[in-house]
């Protein structure tokens, strides 16, 4: 199928060509239509399969129908995202699109300036792209009207909720009509999403590309275990045995994002962290050094799981593990996009082994694991000497067992005098003393 199949304007259909897009992927060619129909949808697809176009360009299309009023245009079109990274993505996507149409879309969100944005809210918008705590912080200082917004789109809801955003969400939903549109995506689609889908969406249909919590076909996922204190040797070890260019690696917290940055660039690796204590400036300078090459490693916490389309990435290190499984899916989602191949590492310690268990259990399949002599942990923890301790084990226990089995069968075996042992037993006691007197006898 093509894009011109799907219902699209030529413009847009040219706006598609000019991004080097020949053929819709599955949630496009399933949604668009769907979208154009003006039915609601609760969308679940694997990161990085094409959604933001799946709902930018219909969404252009149908405002392009109703041209903007003559005076103050107010916004028609309002998409919630769970971070300020993902916020620029899809801007900048309903932007270009939307040019194209004399369709005006703007970005707001929190970490810079906030009379910058109310400048451009001023001069009449169409589309908004936001996250939620920002945009409710405008919309309580009227400093934006949704009460003409047609539709509503919530792009990676999951983290939303994840994130706290639940009690937001609603609380921007009450600034917009009850009669609108709304389209929710989701990488995930855990019950909380359910129970969201139900409060806010009007007989949505449901549309999957795949089974939710489930990492794309072209990511090779794959283990190294190796003790906590060498992780940072490892990876260093890998970067550079491997000659590996632009890597993300995900860390828990910042600190520790932190702190492996500086540790790459002593080991003469060039290395940048981006997570949410860093300026939106330095995020943006970061993430573009990132693309150009000259930053090699890019070191974050979970904010950049969302919302990082860097073409080309063909490598994610889990360097710490992720304690909610759907995180681990989200990490991988920077690598193997659109089609692409990828390669996702996860470096684990033993103190991470629970939350390897429950990765695989939500992906209902084992990672492979690979092994490197020198790096391979050998105490009482490791799971091969578990697993080799407990065979060890059980053979003991069954050893015991037989020779159990083998006592009370000889026990049970008839006496060869054929007379019961209490008898037998009292005539060896009688001959030995009859003897004792014997010898008394002969000393008298």
């Amino acid at each position: 199928m093509s894009f011109k199949q799907l219902g699209l304007r030529t413009e847009l259909l040219s706006a598609v060509a000019t991004l080097g897009y020949t053929a819709p992927t599955p949630i496009q060619t399933r949604a668009i239509p769907v979208i154009l129909e003006g039915h609601d949808i609760l969308g679940g697809a694997q990161t990085g399969t094409g959604k933001t176009a799946a709902f930018a360009l219909p969404i252009v299309q149908i405002l392009s129908q109703d041209p903007p009023a003559k005076k103050k245009r107010q916004p028609r079109a309002l998409v919630l995202v769970p971070t300020r990274e993902l916020a620029a993505q899809v801007g900048k996507a309903m932007q270009d699109y939307g040019r194209r149409l004399s369709l005006r879309a703007t970005i707001i969100y929190g970490g810079i300036n906030i009379n910058a944005q109310i400048i451009k809210l001023n001069r009449g918008v169409d589309i908004v792209v936001a996250t939620p705590g920002r945009l409710l912080d405008h919309a309580n200082r009227r400093t934006l009207d949704l009460s003409r917004v047609k539709i509503l789109v919530l792009d990676e809801a999951d983290r939303m909720l994840d994130m706290g955003f639940i009690d937001a969400i609603l609380d921007v939903a009450a600034f917009l009509p009850s009669s609108r549109q709304t389209l929710l995506f989701s990488a995930t689609y855990p019950d909380s999403i359910k129970r969201l889908a139900d409060e806010l969406l009007n007989n949505p249909q449901l549309i999957e590309t795949a089974r939710p919590n489930q990492a794309a076909d072209g990511v090779t996922q794959v283990v190294y275990r190796v003790e906590r204190l060498r992780k940072r040797e490892l990876l260093a070890h890998l970067i550079k045995k491997e000659d590996w260019r632009q890597v993300m690696v995900f860390t828990r917290t910042r600190y520790g994002a932190d702190k492996l940055t500086e540790q790459l660039i002593t080991d003469n690796i060039a290395a940048a962290a981006i997570h949410s204590s860093k300026s939106q400036s330095i995020r943006t300078r970061t993430l573009a050094d990132f693309k150009r090459g000259s930053v090699r490693i890019l070191v974050a916490t979970d904010v950049a799981a969302r919302g990082l389309d860097i073409n080309g990435m063909s490598r994610v290190i889990n360097f710490d593990m992720p304690d909610i499984p759907e995180n681990y899916v989200h990490r991988i989602g920077r690598t193997g996009r659109a089609g692409e191949k990828g390669v996702a590492i996860s470096l684990v310690c033993d103190q991470e082994q629970a939350w390897l268990v429950n990765i695989e259990r939500l992906l209902n399949h084992k990672i492979p694991v690979k092994r490197l002599s020198e790096f391979q942990p050998k105490n009482e923890s490791d799971p091969d000497i578990i697993a080799a301790k407990r065979i060890l084990k059980e053979k003991a226990a069954k050893k015991q067992k037989q020779a159990f089995a083998e006592s009370s069968k000889n026990s049970r075996k008839p006496q060869k005098t054929g007379k019961p042992r209490h008898i037998e037993k009292t005539r060896k006691t009688a001959r030995k003393q009859g003897a004792g007197k014997n010898i008394r006898n002969k000393k008298e």
